[in-house]
């Protein structure tokens, strides 16, 4: 505590003395006080509550017109509702009710409270005391506060004042005062104010009552954000929109949380479930910014180009024609080539770094920051998607801000989330150290997976998943918070209860039905576990040149990729999968894997021949005498990622191709092998399919006792989903005429490679998923097609797995399981 007994006339709570200390010394029994100050707080009141009980009156001026908010201000003692006091022990701070009514019943007493009126401003601060005819005064910079009066335990402010020990200063004063507390025009009573406040402080709230006060401090910065979003929705024409007002509820606070953190932070990701609407918005989200003038361009896979490229055009399949959406869409793929033509977009000429906002629907195709392709002296000679999406639209020209869309953005773990809130921030890590206080993302999520796998290895019945929530920490849930709006339909049931009545609910589905049977009904063909082991012995030699390199060549096929691995390393991989891939192509269809091993064997009797041939003139040194290796991507996934195995060229001079363990002597063993396979699968027709016959089973009971729609109608709609276009073909040829002829329905079949076709002549993409769900594609507004036939029966690989529209159906059999457990 500072001296109080410094003869200089300076106060200034450091180390000449007080306020507090001047005011103990001079107020007395029966003293008449005068003080302006800008701030009160009850805590200052206990400080001197000796002092001050015994005074005879107390006339208090606010200095600044705001005065309830300066009562406890944050800089000193917590205002209202006290969670943490700055400077006050924990025992004062459990005190505030107690001190509070005490206060209040000596204010009702002893004190006048005025406050200056809107229109003036009192700065500087003062305390006269009069004692009888004695009178003492205080000027300059302390407010009534603690720290202010320098009372405080845990620091008090250094302030200024100087003592007026003039009896003609301290006579002006006390008059100057007096004038501007009876000006009426200057300054108005407050009293009923602050003891109205202060019973808020002591009054004994219900625990309700605590409970929303505790959540609105917690959540006071959001809303106060979602006002302001509210503000600004409102100085566009979006309210008055098509795409606003077809929105319900929920997605409209969805467009406003999504629009809040993209001006907050950059960007957001919209990871929504599947069915609450995520393009809708998005449109939403897009025609805001429209509406501030900024370019917008949306990329999206191939096959939803017209999911998002219909809202632009001058269509009667339009349903928001009126709002005029002007965003240019391209393709994910076409961040693959800088020439050609990406619908009416001339890719040579066009400007990608002038989009202000880019949407990235299905942005976990974005998942892997995958670099593009160098040569073998380590140049790149190309940029792989998610470089040219960074280098070229993000990092160059205007500023863009991004939009992801993903119902999974995280596949295999959140090094995918990393990648694409990289998005957000240009690739830097420490983008959100100044607003998040996160100094890591890479840090951030690395401990958060670490955290989890250790979670998950442990055995089932001992994992809790308030264990996990406990160690993921702080950071983590901030990112989340922050970046992201995830909600599943459980959550959209239990808040926004009006909206889905008003959308006559949720559609519920028939759950899905997969078909595990026999391959052969009669068992003539190997079961799978035989087959396994069967092709598990095989040599496929075909994809493993690297085997049969002579000794003094194989250095020159032994350096490392990029990976750190070699050719005969990838090969070695390359052939494992190749052995998955024949029993997923039986696990799909018989058909299909007879077109496998027919397929297989034709490359063996091409790589034959070419070694023959060059057997029979290896002397010709203008021979081609060189073959390439093989790579291996799933069918119809368009992941650039996905692909093992890069083209190699081997010269056959370096190669082993003749006599015992030559390649040749191999490739015609793999040969007779795969050929007993496929004399096997041929012998399986559609008549003794086991599970064509299954699948004819589940159609038959679904067509004959269809379930029954909101408005009566029978539904009869089936959607058959493989994981391989030929498998969808062969169900299509080996069901099209039972289906019509015994069902009386029209079957449909479209796959990623457009082999489209229907039982009543139609092959547009489009038009063949309208004709299956009429209703949700509105197919009413479509003059130029027929309003009678509909499909029952659609055979579809994945290609219709993300964002269509299919609600009419409500039964799905999955005819095989897709080897990439996302995609299920």
């Amino acid at each position: 505590m500072p001296n109080a007994s410094f003869s200089s006339g300076i106060r200034d709570n450091h180390s000449r003395g007080s306020v507090g200390e001047f005011l103990q010394e001079k107020v007395r029994e029966g003293s008449s006080l005068s003080i302006v100050s800008a701030y009160f707080t009850i805590y200052a009141y206990e400080a001197l509550k000796k002092s001050l009980e015994t005074i005879d009156h107390l006339d208090f001026l606010f200095g600044e017109p705001s005065f309830i908010n300066r009562l406890d201000p944050d800089k000193s003692e917590k205002k209202s509702f006290i969670l943490s006091a700055e400077g006050l022990e924990l025992a004062n701070q459990l005190e505030q009710k107690r001190v509070a009514k005490e206060c209040a019943e000596w204010i009702e007493k002893r004190v006048s409270i005025k406050t200056v009126t809107q229109s003036n401003l009192l700065h500087g601060k003062m305390y006269h005391v009069a004692n009888g005819g004695v009178e003492e005064a205080i000027l300059g910079s302390s407010n009534f506060t603690v720290r202010g009066l320098g009372l405080g335990k845990a620091g008090n402010n250094i302030e200024l004042n100087l003592v007026v020990d003039g009896n003609r200063d301290r006579q002006e004063l006390k008059q100057w005062f007096s004038e501007i507390w009876n000006d009426a025009s200057l300054v108005k009573d407050v009293k009923a104010e602050v003891l109205l406040y202060l019973e808020q402080l002591y009054q004994n709230h219900p625990p309700e009552f605590i409970y929303y006060k505790t959540l609105f401090h917690i959540f006071e910065k959001f809303l106060n954000e979602s006002g302001k979003v509210d503000l600004d929705l409102g100085r566009t024409s979006l309210l008055e929109s098509q795409i606003w007002k077809s929105l319900f509820e929920f997605q409209k606070d969805g467009v406003k949380g999504v629009i809040n953190k993209i001006l907050a932070h950059n960007g957001c990701i919209l990871a929504d479930s599947v069915g609450l609407g995520k393009t809708y918005e998005a449109l939403a989200v897009i025609k805001y910014f429209e509406l501030r003038n900024e370019r917008v361009l949306v990329l999206c896979p191939k096959k939803l180009r017209d999911n998002w490229t219909v809202y632009t055009r001058n269509d009667l399949l339009n349903p928001f024609i009126s709002d005029r959406f002007q965003y240019d869409v391209l393709n994910h793929t076409d961040l693959s080539r800088e020439t050609g033509k990406s619908g009416d977009i001339d890719l040579s000429t066009l400007h990608w770094d002038a989009y202000s906002l880019v949407v990235i629907d299905e942005s976990h195709n974005f998942r892997n920051n995958t670099p593009g392709k160098k040569d073998e002296k380590g140049n790149q000679i190309s940029k792989s998607r998610y470089e040219r999406l960074m280098e070229v639209i993000l990092k160059k020209g205007v500023k863009s801000k991004v939009l992801l869309l993903s119902a999974t953005p995280v596949n295999n773990t959140l090094k995918d989330l990393r990648n694409q809130i990289y998005l957000l921030t240009e690739g830097n890590d420490d983008a959100f150290q100044k607003n998040m206080g996160l100094l890591s993302l890479k840090e951030t999520l690395r401990q958060a997976q670490l955290h989890f796998s250790n979670w998950s290895k442990q055995n089932p019945s001992q994992r809790k998943t308030r264990d996990l929530l406990e160690k993921l920490g702080s950071d983590f849930f901030k990112l989340l918070d922050e970046l992201t709006i995830a909600r599943s339909r459980k959550h959209i049931s239990k808040h926004y209860k009006e909206s889905v009545q008003a959308m006559g609910g949720f559609p519920e589905r028939l759950k899905p039905i997969t078909i595990t049977p026999e391959i052969d009904s009669q068992g003539r063909f190997l079961s799978y576990d035989k087959l396994n082991d069967e092709i598990d012995g095989y040599k496929l030699s075909l994809f493993n040149p690297s085997k049969y390199v002579k000794e003094e060549f194989k250095p020159l096929y032994q350096t490392p990729d990029k990976y750190s691995f070699t050719q005969m390393d990838r090969e070695k991989f390359l052939i494992g999968m190749m052995k998955v891939n024949f029993l997923k192509r039986l696990e799909s269809s018989v058909e299909s894997f007879e077109i496998t091993m027919w397929n297989t064997i034709q490359k063996i009797n091409k790589r034959i021949e070419k070694i023959e041939d060059y057997a029979k003139k290896p002397h010709l040194e203008s021979r081609d005498d060189e073959v390439e290796t093989d790579t291996f991507n799933p069918e119809e996934e368009d992941d650039e990622s996905l692909y093992v195995g890069e083209k190699k060229k081997y010269k056959l001079a370096h190669l082993q191709l003749a006599g015992e363990g030559g390649w040749l002597r191999d490739l015609e063993k793999d040969k007779d092998q795969l050929m007993t396979l496929y004399s096997a699968a041929c012998a399986v027709t559609p008549e003794t399919d086991a599970k064509l016959k299954e699948l004819k089973k589940l159609i038959a009971q679904k067509v004959q006792n269809p379930s029954k729609t909101k408005s009566g109608t029978s539904n009869r709609k089936i959607l058959v989903f493989t994981a391989f276009s030929d498998t969808a073909t062969y169900l299509f040829n080996s069901l099209k005429d039972w289906a019509r002829s015994e069902m009386g329905i029209h079957i449909a079949l479209v796959t990623g490679g457009g082999n489209n076709k229907t039982t009543f002549g139609e092959t547009e993409f489009n038009r063949i998923l309208t004709n299956f769900s009429p209703l949700s594609k509105h197919r009413e507004r479509i003059p130029s097609m027929s309003q009678e036939a509909e499909i029952d029966l659609l055979l579809a690989t994945d290609c219709i797995s993300e964002g269509q529209n299919l609600q009419d159906c409500d039964y799905l059999v999955n005819y095989d399981i897709h080897w990439n457990p996302v995609r299920i």
